[in-house]
């Protein structure tokens, strides 16, 4: 059974997705091919050296296009946010991104419950 995150993982992961969605969002849709992604969650790991960040990408046809961009910067995603959060945090996490699919799926539901 997973431990509940500490108050410290909570605010650091709060601080994370709000600098990464900010960072994201300033690259522009152009970058992600005309997808709009957001930053939903950001999970992390109790001695802070690993986020798990969960985003959802709009239309989800470009899902995949998408999150190869996002690993193949994930470098320079993580040097950007170390310029963010380098006075708050001594040292910046590992990203790991990961495909939210909760809308998705609650689009997949929706379309069940009209039929």
């Amino acid at each position: 059974m997973d431990k509940q995150p500490s108050t410290r993982q909570l605010k650091v992961a709060r601080e994370i997705q709000r600098d990464l969605a900010e960072i994201i969002r300033g690259k522009g849709m152009a970058v992600f091919e005309g997808a709009m992604v957001t930053v939903s969650e950001v999970r992390i790991s109790p001695d802070l050296s690993i986020a798990k960040v969960y985003v959802s990408i709009f239309p989800s046809e470009k899902q995949g296009v998408v999150m190869g961009i996002l690993k193949d910067n994930m470098k320079a995603l993580r040097g950007e946010l170390g310029r963010k959060v380098g006075k708050q945090l001594r040292i910046v996490p590992e990203l790991a991104f990961y495909l939210d699919t909760s809308i998705d799926y609650a689009e997949h539901i929706e379309e069940l419950l009209k039929k």
